[in-house]
């Protein structure tokens, strides 16, 4: 018999990893197996006990630290996650397992896969984020993995660049389109109510913090937190940071805002279905994480981008990059209100994928498996180079 695993650590992963979960367990026979792993803060109180929005079968658990508060905490969590997946690989013998992306926790589970001899398919490998460890945790994991399945043809380049044989890198766009096609189904009225608020004028915001930097959490926060309080004509729907170092930080900072703050609604975690749907209604998005550069232009909805932690993922012209002063931030808002830059929006094409990706993704893997000739002995794909 034939299995694989897919893991998963946080909401937003999750979110990506779900459409290529139901496509995989579609193909579930007596001959070949999906596995769901779920470690993090999925299992953390602390970060909202997600693992209670999976509404797909949890055949592991791996309990983990989340402690984020220094480098020293986040090494340990590594650490714990690198013993206790490699215990899992050895007693099930997966076939092959599938991460996504660049958290710290992937890169101790790669190197589990890496320790028993276990094929790594790897989504969103090739993209940039200059401000965020992430930059080069998720290059990293490219170099271990086997089959690399990139959101667009920039990622697909650099894989290559890396030396990965491009008969294994595959641009089949990303998920986040699939869910934007198919999740976000909730009207405006329903999914307000849904959060506790009436019908009104919102941005949807997440702001995580920019981990290659040594700037004060507390003053970006703080001027984050000004710019809202200047515009009390719309409510602001926040969702709480990840478990990266300084995240537990920006959490409290945003729980004792929001006691004062009027116009300031706070969120562990809303899920994948309102989340997408609060987006598609949105006046924008604003923040610095990755859902306002590949979700939000596909719903023709302006982001507002704030510091360096996207600095050089792939951007629509929907997408306005800001300052983390409170000046510059209030400016990129008020643009992104304007009429002129609502109709650039209108006109915008994701440049990563037509929601199909799930089926391709899935359709690859299998066959893969299937052959039965995956070969762990990598040879270096060579380029040539004009230095």
């Amino acid at each position: 018999m034939n299995k694989i695993a897919v893991v998963t650590a946080t909401r937003a992963e999750y979110g990506l990893l779900s459409p290529v979960i139901k496509k995989l367990r579609s193909l579930e026979s007596e001959s070949f197996k999906v596995n769901l792993i779920v470690t993090g803060t999925h299992l953390s109180e602390q970060y909202g006990m997600t693992v209670c929005e999976i509404d797909d079968r949890i055949d592991h658990k791996i309990p983990i630290s989340v402690s984020s508060a220094s480098g020293a905490d986040i090494s340990a969590n590594q650490a714990e996650a690198l013993v206790k997946s490699t215990d899992l690989f050895l007693a099930e013998k997966y076939n092959g397992i599938v991460l996504l992306g660049d958290r710290y926790e992937m890169l101790a589970v790669a190197i589990a896969a890496g320790n028993t001899h276990t094929p790594i398919f790897h989504l969103c490998g090739g993209d940039t984020t200059e401000g965020a460890l992430d930059e080069w945790i998720r290059h990293s994991i490219t170099k271990m993995s086997y089959l690399h399945f990139v959101t667009n043809e920039d990622s697909r380049r650099r894989v290559i660049q890396l030396g990965e044989n491009p008969n294994r890198v595959f641009n089949y766009g990303s998920t986040s389109i699939d869910n934007v096609l198919h999740v976000a189904d909730m009207t405006k009225t329903e999914v307000l109510e849904s959060i506790g608020l009436a019908d009104c004028k919102y941005a949807l915001c997440t702001y995580h913090p920019v981990t290659m930097e040594n700037g004060s959490v507390d003053n970006q926060i703080k001027a984050f937190l000004a710019a809202i309080e200047v515009l009390p004509e719309l409510q602001f729907i926040v969702t709480k940071s990840n478990a990266d170092q300084g995240g537990a930080r920006i959490n409290e900072l945003l729980d004792e805002a929001e006691k004062e703050i009027d116009n300031l609604h706070v969120y562990t975690s809303l899920g994948v279905r309102r989340y997408l749907s609060l987006m598609k209604y949105a006046e924008f998005v604003l923040g610095n994480s990755s859902s306002g550069i590949i979700e939000t232009p596909a719903f023709h909805v302006p982001t507002v981008n704030i510091g360096d932690r996207q600095r050089g993922r792939l951007q629509s012209e929907s997408i306005i990059d800001c300052g983390e002063d409170t000046v510059s931030i209030v400016m990129a808002i008020k643009k992104a209100m304007t009429a002129e830059f609502r109709a650039i929006c209108n006109s915008v094409v994701s440049p990563y994928g037509d929601g199909h990706a799930a089926e391709k993704i899935t359709k690859k893997i299998s066959e893969a498996i299937a052959s039965d000739r995956i070969d762990l002995k990598k040879k270096f794909f060579d380029i040539e180079a004009n230095l």
